[in-house]
């Protein structure tokens, strides 16, 4: 079964950067911009991540959080976070365990760039999978689906 709009997000607990572990369920209450993004360091997700950091506080004054994961390990992401100036987390699925639950990897195994916006109880209001990987959604359609999340 394929994760869509109007299921139940996955729950995970992820370490990330800044030190510290994230809990989808510590973020009930608000809506949650989770970005699945293949690799650190690669020209597809530095553009994507500095374009949504650029705009973050588009989704902040909707009282959005920004979650974004790959299958680096920390240490990875916050050389590419400090490189970039990003001010959002990067969460490490070191097993692809939560890329798994969220179906979004490819037939060998590789992270599909995608996107979904979760409700602030839990529910997926937006959810995007890249086939290609090479384009990634703008900010103004994320916005656009936090608003009717909201």
């Amino acid at each position: 079964m394929t994760l869509g709009v109007g299921d139940v997000a996955p729950d995970f607990e992820l370490d990330g950067t800044g030190g510290r572990r994230y809990a989808l369920a510590d973020e009930r209450g608000a809506t949650v911009v989770l970005v699945f993004y293949p690799a650190d360091n690669t020209p597809v997700c530095s553009t994507q991540l500095s374009a949504y950091n650029s705009d973050l506080a588009a989704f902040t004054r909707l009282g959005a959080h920004v979650l974004a994961i790959s299958p680096q390990d920390v240490a990875s992401h916050e050389a590419f976070a400090e490189d970039l100036g990003l001010t959002f987390p990067l969460l490490a699925d070191l097993d692809k365990s939560v890329g798994r639950s969220y179906g979004v990897l490819g037939p060998l195994g590789f992270y599909r760039r995608s996107v979904f916006v979760v409700d602030g109880v839990g529910a997926v209001r937006y959810a995007h999978r890249s086939v290609g990987g090479f384009r990634f959604r703008p900010v103004h359609e994320l916005v656009d689906a936090v608003e009717a999340a909201s």
